[in-house]
């Protein structure tokens, strides 16, 4: 291979720069400063870009004009691989300085997506151009796939790209989710069941409070329960390295006046699943475990985010996790955060959260990462694609 066809750290740099001068931030999360254009921008530049590469394009409208990018770019083995990088980054008001600028500077690449997760989309693409210039195809057909709204909003991207397979009966070997892991293949994660709660009581004046029916009262009844479930998640013997699931109320909403007893109140809680647990179960416990600190009141109960994800987890001494691993000089891990991997297990056989960088900078006020770790996986993609 010739070395003069190949990227180095500071072209790398470059290329990623160019990706977080793109703002691509999430609507559900957009300001005055982001704008409200979410991810259209940069799956135009990605379709444009990978067909320019050669590769087969197909864009896909999942929400309000923002598309998912399927770049296929043809293997010489009948290995299928998937890169999924997620296009949306999260908000940038707190931030400070420009945060799109890019720089690069102190040996690390700044801005907003710079670490979560555009490195992986800007390597990836250095990589596949380095072989083409060298006259060579992948060893598997690489699927490089560019979806929205991973950051907010139940993961509907993953979900487009996950049917979009399902209606062409197409099935993929190893999927990677590119994620900042320090580049440690994750094989596990756990996955959650959204709760919105409304407790319905009966407003009265304050004078009278037996006249009315308290629904902040109920509503604190609900979160001394949810906290004793807590505090029972802790005392089980978790199944895997993943650990326990968890509960919390993150969110309370509630009160008329000073001087009305309450007829309402909203609470929203969160339930992390782990490996083993099915949401469909949990969401029964926790029903019961509500309506039944509510009494005498009535609640309504919705879902979120549909109904729930199981934990994602992969057998550590699988092949894509071990190659990952091999090549990279890193261990396998399990991350708390979330993933597009919740949404994939119906359409691969492998599936590994895998990426550059320390998620420690994602949506922070300042975002960067380090050249390095650009630097290791670029060498890691490019064993991965001749492999």
């Amino acid at each position: 291979m010739g070395e003069h066809h190949m990227f180095n750290a500071s072209q790398l740099a470059e290329r990623l720069s160019e990706l977080v001068q793109i703002p691509s931030v999430n609507p559900l999360q957009a300001g005055p400063k982001s704008g409200d254009n979410g991810e259209r921008e940069i799956s135009e530049w990605m379709a444009n870009r990978c067909e320019d590469l050669g590769a087969t394009v197909t864009t896909e409208d999942i929400l309000d004009g923002r598309h998912n990018v399927y770049a296929r770019f043809e293997g010489t083995s009948d290995r299928s691989l998937t890169i999924d990088v997620h296009l949306d980054t999260v908000g940038v008001e707190h931030m400070s300085g420009d945060p799109f600028d890019g720089r690069i500077e102190n040996n690390r690449v700044y801005g907003r997506g710079s670490v979560d997760t555009k490195a992986t989309l800007a390597i990836a693409l250095a990589v596949i151009e380095e072989m083409k210039k060298q006259g060579n195809a992948p060893k598997p057909t690489i699927n490089l796939v560019g979806t929205i709204s991973e950051e907010m909003g139940g993961l509907i991207g993953a979900v487009g790209y996950r049917d979009w397979l399902l209606s062409r009966h197409e099935r993929i070997d190893q999927i990677i989710v590119a994620e900042p892991t320090m580049c440690s293949p994750v094989y596990g994660h756990k996955g959650g069941v959204g709760l919105d709660v409304t407790v319905l009581g009966h407003a009265a004046h304050s004078s009278k409070p037996h006249l009315g029916k308290n629904a902040i009262s109920a509503a604190a009844r609900i979160i001394t329960a949810i906290d004793a479930e807590q505090a029972r998640l802790q005392t089980l013997q978790p199944s895997t390295t993943v650990g326990n699931g968890s509960v919390s109320v993150t969110e309370i909403e509630g009160g008329l006046a000073r001087n009305i007893i309450p007829d309402k109140c909203s609470l929203y809680i969160g339930r992390r699943t782990s490996p083993g647990e099915d949401p469909a179960e949990i969401q029964t416990h926790l029903e019961a475990l509500i309506r039944s600190n509510a009494v005498p009141l009535d609640v309504q109960i919705e879902n979120t985010y549909g109904t729930g994800s199981p934990a994602f987890y992969q057998d550590p001494s699988s092949d894509l996790v071990t190659a990952l691993s091999h090549i990279a000089g890193t261990s396998p891990d399990t991350a708390d955060y979330g993933s597009n991997a919740l949404r994939y297990p119906e359409i691969a056989s492998e599936i590994v959260v895998f990426g550059p960088g320390s998620i420690d900078q994602a949506h922070q006020a300042v975002e960067w990462i380090d050249l390095d770790q650009l630097d290791l996986a670029a060498s890691i993609y490019r064993k991965f694609f001749n492999s």
